[in-house]
C-alpha cells in the first residue's frame, strides 16, 4: 500500500469537488490501486499558503477549517508539505499563464507530478514543463483542460499512434451554448448570461467565455500538443457572441442551421496553422450540430480517421475533478 501526499494550488469549485471524489473514491483507489492519500497542503489567494504534515481532515478543510501551518510562498510551501503530486488549478490568466506556470515549475522542480486544469500554462509554457518534468522524472498531465473528463489528450498519446490530424472544429464553450439557446427562446442576452450563471457554467464576470477567449485557449492548446505546432493567441481569429441579435438566431434555427461559438484549426500543407473562433451556422446534419446546452464537443479529421468526434454530455464540475483523478490514476499506476 502507498501512501501519496496531494497538494491543491487552488481550492475554488474544482478543487473542493475534487477533495469530495478522492474521499468517495477512497475504496476504490485502496482495492483496485492499492493507493492511499492524504492532503497535505492547500493554497489559495484567500487562505494563504498552509500545510499539515499528518494531513488535513477533508470534511473541516471544505467547511472552513483553515487549520494547518501557514507558509511564506511557493518554495516554503513545497518544503513542508513535501508533496508527491501538485492539482494545480487557479485561475485562468489568458495573457501570460501566470503566476501559474512558475508555480508548476516549482512544483516539477520539488519532485512532484504536476496535474492541472489550467489551460494557459499549455498554451505558454508547453515546452518547458513537459522539459523539466521529463528532467525530474516526472509527469505533467491536463486532461481536464480542453473537455473536462472527456479524453483528448490522453487518446491522443495512449491509442492513436502516427496518426496526423488535418483539422478540428469544436463546441467549446458551454456559457455561449446557453446564452445562444436561451435567446433562440425570444429572451435577451443578459437572460441567457443569467441561465448560464443559475446552471453553474458561467462565471460572476463571463466576458473570457462570450468574447471567445475560453474557446482560444482550448484550441491553441490542441495545437501546441496534438498538432505540435505553437498557435499563439493573437493569430486566431476572433470575435465573440455579444452583437448577435434574437431575431437572428430564432431564424437559424428555424432553418435548421442554428449559431453556435465553433472554434477550427486547419494545418495547412506549408505546416502553417489557420485558426478561428466565431459565431457560426451549425447545419444539424454536421457532427457538432446536435450539441446543446451545456454539452462540449470536438470533431477531428485525420490522415487515418476520417472524422472522429468526442462528445462530453453535460458536463459539470465533478467531470472537471474527474478528469484530474484519472490524470492522477494513470500516473500512479505507471
Amino acid at each position: 500500500m502507498k501512501q501519496y501526499r496531494l497538494c491543491f494550488l487552488g481550492f475554488g469549485n474544482v478543487g473542493r469537488a475534487l477533495a469530495r471524489l478522492f474521499v468517495a473514491k477512497s475504496r476504490e483507489l485502496r482495492d483496485n490501486y492499492a493507493v492511499e492519500w492524504k492532503i497535505t497542503g492547500v493554497a489559495t489567494r484567500r487562505m494563504g499558503w498552509l500545510t499539515h504534515d499528518e494531513g488535513f481532515d477533508v470534511d473541516a478543510l471544505l467547511a472552513g477549517d483553515n487549520n494547518g501551518d501557514r507558509q511564506s510562498g511557493i518554495n516554503e510551501w513545497l518544503e513542508k508539505a513535501r508533496p508527491d503530486f501538485v492539482f494545480e488549478t487557479t485561475s485562468l490568466n489568458p495573457e501570460s499563464g501566470q503566476p501559474a506556470i512558475d508555480y508548476m515549475k516549482a512544483s516539477l522542480r520539488s519532485g512532484a507530478h504536476v496535474i492541472t486544469a489550467n489551460k494557459a500554462p499549455i498554451v505558454y509554457a508547453y515546452d518547458e514543463l513537459a522539459n523539466l518534468a521529463r528532467e525530474n522524472d516526472r509527469h505533467f498531465r491536463f486532461e481536464s483542460t480542453v473537455l473536462d473528463s472527456a479524453p483528448v489528450f490522453s487518446l491522443f498519446r495512449e491509442t492513436l499512434p502516427l496518426a496526423k490530424v488535418r483539422s478540428l472544429s469544436a463546441v467549446f464553450n458551454s456559457t455561449t451554448n446557453v446564452i445562444l439557446e436561451t435567446m433562440e427562446t425570444g429572451r435577451s442576452f443578459a437572460e441567457g448570461v443569467k441561465m448560464a450563471q443559475e446552471l453553474g457554467v458561467a462565471e460572476t464576470d463571463p466576458t473570457h467565455d462570450i468574447e471567445g477567449w475560453d474557446s482560444i485557449m482550448k484550441i491553441c492548446a490542441l495545437a501546441r500538443v496534438i498538432l505540435k505546432t505553437p498557435l499563439a493567441p493573437s493569430d486566431v481569429r476572433r470575435e465573440g457572441i455579444r452583437e448577435l441579435q434574437v431575431s437572428t438566431l430564432q431564424a437559424a434555427r428555424s432553418e435548421g442551421k442554428p449559431y453556435k461559438l465553433l472554434s477550427r484549426v486547419k494545418l495547412n500543407e506549408d505546416g502553417s496553422v489557420s485558426a478561428s473562433v466565431r459565431p457560426e451556422q451549425v447545419p444539424l446534419t454536421d457532427p457538432l450540430g446536435s450539441v446543446r446546452g451545456t454539452s462540449l464537443a470536438v470533431h477531428f479529421e485525420l490522415d487515418m480517421i476520417p472524422g472522429l468526434t468526442i462528445v462530453s454530455h453535460r458536463p459539470n464540475l465533478q467531470s472537471t475533478a474527474y478528469g484530474l483523478l484519472a490524470d492522477f490514476v494513470n500516473t500512479v499506476r505507471k
